[in-house]
């Protein structure tokens, strides 16, 4: 089977974490490298907790890179308290792990991208779970990127529903509402998998209690990791008995298109003072060929299954 190269663009919280382990499980990957972002965590923290998450799960030859700090029309970030209350204050629901033993790469996530995409073109896929802040810049640094990357697919936005951190603005488009403008509005094709799909995919005790069963430093880990997440899901919402999918369900999404039904868009990000990282239908191109494919329904039980088939053997075959 030929492996696809992979890049995750990560503010590694819980959900990003647990990305990390369906790209490692998925067996027709090539995580080629991983670029820190900030948003759940700051980026420096983001760095070492993908580090932490690999090591874990035996992978320390995957390179993480540092991307930006903060959005492009500021000069600093501040982390919001729902962030860590929702992720922990370290990212990883406070469990432990141990420090990295190697550090994260001297070179620039930027320009990692960039050379990635010129030397993989149509066979390279390109996952942010973060904000666009890093695509966004290399975009902007190298335009012809937008039609040399073979698949961008990433978690953010919500289309047919309200936002999670306004009424019309979901987290990570939130964090740099220009940014994400900027690349939806480029010639690059991308997916959306927004709030409308991954609400709909739910984790529970009765899945994380399988990979605690596994005996395994890694499902054990794991297994703590998410349950302070679902944990957390219970403190804002009550009724949904687990936690959402999120940032897995991108990479999933990127691997197999057929786990959602989508809608084809020209979309836009509106980052006024009322509408601020609204994802919305670009009325500035409606009669034009659309460059957006915005998840609007999803397979969540076959989903699930594979999400789970892929953990639970990646957790099992790591001691």
């Amino acid at each position: 089977m030929a492996k696809r190269k992979m890049i995750l663009d990560l503010d590694t919280g819980i959900d990003d974490s647990l990305a990390i382990a369906y790209a490692l499980g998925a067996p027709d990957v090539d995580l080629i490298g991983i670029m820190s972002s900030y948003g759940n965590v700051y980026v420096e923290d983001g760095a070492v907790n993908a580090l932490k998450i690999l090591e874990l799960l035996g992978h320390t030859d995957i390179p993480v890179y540092v991307g930006e700090s903060h959005s492009s029309t500021s000069d600093h970030f501040d982390r919001m308290q729902v962030s860590a209350n929702i992720h922990g204050e370290n990212g990883i629901g406070q469990v432990e792990l141990p420090d990295p033993s190697r550090p994260v790469e001297k070179g620039s996530a930027i320009d990692f991208l960039i050379d990635s995409v010129h030397k993989y073109g149509k066979d390279l896929t390109l996952v942010p779970t973060g904000p666009m802040t890093n695509l966004a810049a290399a975009l902007k640094k190298a335009p012809e990127i937008a039609t040399e990357i073979g698949n961008m697919t990433f978690m953010g936005g919500a289309l047919t529903l309200p936002g999670n951190v306004t009424f019309v603005a979901e987290a990570n488009i939130n964090q740099d509402a220009e940014a994400a403008d900027a690349v939806l509005t480029s010639p690059m094709h991308s997916t959306m998998v927004g709030l409308d799909v991954t609400l709909r995919t739910l984790l529970t005790r009765k899945e994380t209690q399988q990979w605690r069963d596994l005996g395994t430093v890694a499902g054990e880990k794991f297994a703590d990791i998410v349950d302070y997440y679902i944990d957390a899901y219970r403190q804002f919402n009550d009724n949904l008995g687990g936690c959402a999918l999120h940032d897995p369900l991108a990479v999933g999404v990127a691997l197999d298109p057929s786990f959602v039904q989508t809608l084809d868009l020209n979309m836009r990000v509106k980052y006024g003072k009322e509408d601020y990282g609204r994802t919305i239908g670009d009325e500035n191109r409606l009669n034009e060929p659309t460059n957006v494919k915005v998840a609007v329904q999803v397979d969540k039980d076959r989903y699930l299954k594979v999400f789970m088939d892929y953990l639970t053997t990646l957790f099992k075959n790591n001691k």
